[in-house]
């Protein structure tokens, strides 16, 4: 985006200036002018052409020698020493009478925008403003074809394909392609936050994140999708968003494959790969791949529980959590199976039920082979071999080898049955068995033979079924061992 600096306050400066003559004839004095300029434009290339050699070679190799500099500057002085442009208040002076009009223009703006009424002291500031309203991008990138206002923004973006990044940061070494940018970095060094909200506090080390949390108090979000219609208070949050429509995931790991479509997630990903923890905790040195991770480890120290269930108090240390177990008093279930129609309160119970429809079982015991679509059912079966039971009744010091079970085993001690069936009144110590009570009145049979197309509405009914299949004889008395 092309910021166009403006200038400096309006100071009005009136000023008298008196030009010396001594040559009173005019056509003489136009002439004697025209040379003198011409003398000065001779040696302002050859100043030019000295600090371009000096700029990119870091030599002064040029034909003028210092001796033609001075004799030419000399002419210039005996052409102009009686004409001088003198400024009367701040006696400054000038060799060319357009330049003095332009220092007099101090504080007085001629130039004004007919459409937003803002004033300029120069023309080629007032151009330069005037592309604002009329969109004109005159200077564009031979490589990209991508254009720009102004020409010191090309330049810095030529710096995106050169990969030159001239701005050092002194005291750790990293690199920078414009001079802001390493201001902002040196912040972090310095600890200076110089944007701080009048409304909470909050201080920040960055003008255009300081704008975007203001909006947060004011609700303003000036940022509309055009396919879509929703809002947002951040221009890069739009851009990050309208990836979604057109698919695009510009950021991808070299290492595996994967891509993203904000460069922040594709970030905190390649830490995966290189092990980086860089956020740790000050009170027991724990390191988190993630900002957000440490926030939330920190309540462990603080016991800050800020978000609660207004209907029955439970506090939570993420709001994602609070959000997800308020859908149990909402009966929410936004997460849809597109195959069968079935409805989840969590994205991640969605993710493990769709494994029903696609066979996919993706966690293997090495021992002995057996696959799972869960991994807590995975990592509850390892025991099974281990022998690891760490879950222990308080009441009976009977031991689990899954924290549910333990959950549901405690119930039986304490008469709880928290899930009861709306329609028939019935309740239970299990969700599981609630759930497959519930078929009964929904008439819901979700598991499916593949060979008959036969449907169940219990995994063990049709787990009895394939013996049919089989050959093998399925139990038929009360007690039988299968």
């Amino acid at each position: 985006m092309a910021f166009i600096k403006e200038e400096s306050e309006d100071i009005m400066i009136e000023e008298a200036f008196t030009v010396k003559h001594e040559v009173s004839a005019e056509q003489t004095d136009l002439m004697a002018l025209k040379e003198e300029s011409d003398v000065l434009n001779e040696i302002e290339e050859k100043d030019q052409y000295e600090n371009l050699l000096n700029f990119t070679t870091g030599e002064i190799s040029f034909s003028c020698s210092q001796a033609e500099k001075t004799s030419i500057r000399k002419k210039a002085q005996q052409i102009g020493r009686n004409r001088n442009f003198t400024s009367v208040k701040f006696g400054k002076s000038f060799y060319q009478n357009k330049k003095l009009k332009v220092h007099l223009r101090t504080g007085k703006r001629h130039f004004t925008c007919k459409q937003c009424g803002i004033s300029f002291t120069l023309k080629g500031s007032w151009n330069r403003h005037m592309r604002i309203h009329t969109g004109e991008k005159p200077y564009t990138c031979q490589r990209c074809g991508e254009s720009f206002a102004l020409h010191r923004n090309l330049k810095v973006h030529m710096r995106v394909h050169t990969g030159e990044k001239p701005y050092l940061c002194l005291q750790c070494g990293k690199n920078f392609n414009t001079h802001g940018s390493l201001k902002v970095h040196m912040r972090i060094h310095t600890g200076e936050k110089p944007y701080t909200c009048p409304q909470c506090g909050k201080s920040f080390t960055q003008k255009v994140r300081f704008k975007a949390h203001i909006r947060i108090h004011t609700g303003e979000k000036p940022f509309t999708c055009q396919q879509c219609g929703k809002s947002f208070n951040q221009h890069r949050t739009l851009k990050d968003h309208m990836r979604i429509h057109t698919g695009e995931k510009p950021f991808t790991c070299q290492q595996c494959g994967r891509s993203f479509i904000q460069k922040g997630n594709f970030n905190r990903h390649m830490r995966v790969h290189s092990g980086e923890k860089p956020f740790t905790c000050q009170h027991c040195g724990k390191s988190f791949y993630h900002q957000r991770t440490l926030k939330n480890h920190m309540r462990v120290h603080t016991g800050e529980s800020p978000l609660t269930c207004q209907q029955w108090g439970k506090s939570f240390d993420q709001r994602q959590n609070l959000t997800k177990h308020t859908r149990v008093h909402t009966g929410e279930k936004p997460f849809t199976c597109q195959q069968c129609g079935r409805s989840f309160n969590r994205k991640a119970n969605l993710n493990v039920h769709v494994r029903i429809h696609t066979g996919e079982k993706p966690y293997t015991c090495p021992q002995c082979g057996k696959s799972f679509t869960q991994k807590v059912c995975f990592e509850a079966h390892i025991r099974i071999h281990t022998g690891e039971k760490p879950f222990t009744c308080q009441m009976c010091g009977e031991s689990f080898n899954q924290h549910r079970t333990l959950k549901d085993h405690t119930r039986i001690h304490t008469g709880e049955k928290p899930f009861t069936c709306q329609q028939c009144g019935r309740s239970f110590i299990q969700k599981g068995t609630y759930n497959r009570h519930m078929r009964v009145h929904t008439g819901e049979k979700p598991y499916t033979c593949q060979q008959c197309g036969k449907c169940f509405s219990q995994r063990r009914t049709i787990k009895d079924h394939m013996r049919v299949h089989i050959g093998e004889k399925p139990c038929t008395q009360i007690g039988e061992r299968c």
